[in-house]
């Protein structure tokens, strides 16, 4: 998602400098192109070096600076940003901005560009909570200005209320939201991910490979696209896949169909992702089985079909199912596309490598009730789900 883009990143003077280094790290892994701006109090925390040797662009620090010879400074990197973050921001560096103050490179940068700005404050709590801080964040927010709230915490001045930065994966997830279309604006869409659980008895269950990656890297892109978003996650180690995504945690299949069934209304997109178990034991023992016991066998019985559920009640909703096969992937998706009612179904081989469960990438086939099928090479999950909602976005749009 950052690969390749151009992100100018402003540092002002405060304690929380040094995490910007580490910011510009975890940019540069993303193979975005980062250059820094730095303010003089700035560089009373944090060298200018350090950030030139992260980022390996030149670090800009002087009003007066030329960029190739001859481009004044200011302008070059007005131009270049696609976004421009500060981290961390003052209350001082708030208040030139909400006022049209442009007295260094910062604020003088900030003011010729027409690229989104990202605001990621950080102060002590009774300067965050001041009235002249508060009506300058709510002028710029009504202005178009981003911004990522404080934490809260302990400070570095041992004070304890909101003030810290925000957490740095955070703020990255907000830059990808900015940098992302809005197409899906105004839809509801519900997604389901992770495996299910079918008790045994209370220590043992009958389970799956799936780790609930596609479908919560599905959430985190219909979410940075303005999708409003409802998470169906079974078991997984996960962590929660950010603000504004709400999650509601199930483990059988049957609390997953119920849940299902329960938030549909009002969504406009179902998509399955989801690693349903087909089986269930028929009885659940109340007590461990024991290993002394005489060995039985374990009757099973079928668990409920949500898709075809969902396929039957669809109505006007685009419907998105998944299918991980070992053999047979098109004749095997093509059919459970058909008796599903779906608009689409995408399906992996999970015996390829890179492609199988737990795994941070995927190799699919989109596969379309006309009979095309679009074969996608190996690539993030991220990647894929962008594609898959490329395909739900043009789908709305046909439907509306």
């Amino acid at each position: 998602m950052l690969k390749g883009r151009e992100i100018v990143l402003g540092v002002t003077g405060g304690i929380a400098a040094y995490k910007a280094a580490e910011f510009v790290r975890l940019l540069v892994k993303e193979e975005a192109s980062v250059h820094v701006v730095m303010t003089r109090n700035a560089q009373e925390f944090v060298t200018p070096l350090t950030f030139q040797t992260l980022s390996g662009n030149p670090v800009v620090t002087d009003p007066f600076t030329l960029i190739e010879d001859s481009k004044i400074g200011h302008i070059a990197l007005a131009d270049l940003a696609e976004v421009i973050v500060i981290l961390p921001a003052t209350a001082n560096i708030i208040g030139k901005i909400a006022h049209g103050i442009a007295d260094d490179f910062l604020s003088t940068m900030v003011m010729a560009s027409k690229a989104p700005v990202l605001i990621v404050p950080s102060m002590n709590v009774n300067m965050w909570e001041n009235k002249a801080v508060q009506e300058n964040v709510k002028t710029l927010v009504e202005r178009g200005y981003h911004f990522v709230d404080p934490g809260e915490g302990e400070l570095a001045c041992h004070w304890y209320g909101k003030g810290r930065l925000a957490e740095l994966s955070e703020v990255k997830e907000k830059i990808e939201e900015i940098l992302s279309p809005q197409d899906l604006r105004g839809e509801r869409l519900l997604i389901t991910g992770g495996p299910t659980q079918e008790p045994i008895d209370p220590v043992r269950f009958l389970t799956n490979r799936s780790s609930g990656k596609m479908g919560y890297a599905l959430a985190k892109v219909a979410r940075r696209r303005g999708a409003e978003v409802i998470l169906i996650s079974g078991p997984t180690s996960l962590p929660a896949p950010g603000r504004g995504i709400k999650v509601f945690s199930v483990r059988t299949a049957e609390e997953m169909r119920e849940a299902v069934l329960a938030h549909m209304e009002g969504c406009s997109v179902v998509i399955k992702a989801a690693a349903v178990s087909d089986y269930r034991p028929k009885e659940i023992s109340e007590k461990k089985l024991k290993k002394t016991e005489p060995f039985h066998s374990l009757e099973l019985e079928r668990t409920g079909d949500i898709l075809e559920e969902v396929g039957r009640k669809k109505g006007d909703r685009i419907v998105v199912g998944f299918a991980a096969e070992t053999e047979d992937l098109v004749a095997n998706g093509r059919k459970k596309l058909m008796e599903k009612n779906l608009d689409l179904i995408v399906v992996n081989d999970v015996t390829r490598p890179g492609a199988g469960f737990g795994l941070d990438t995927n190799q699919v086939k989109i596969l379309y009730p006309s009979g095309e099928v679009k074969d996608l090479p190996l690539m993030s999950k991220e990647e894929v789900s962008q594609i898959i909602l490329d395909e739900v976005a043009r789908l709305l749009k046909q439907k509306s």
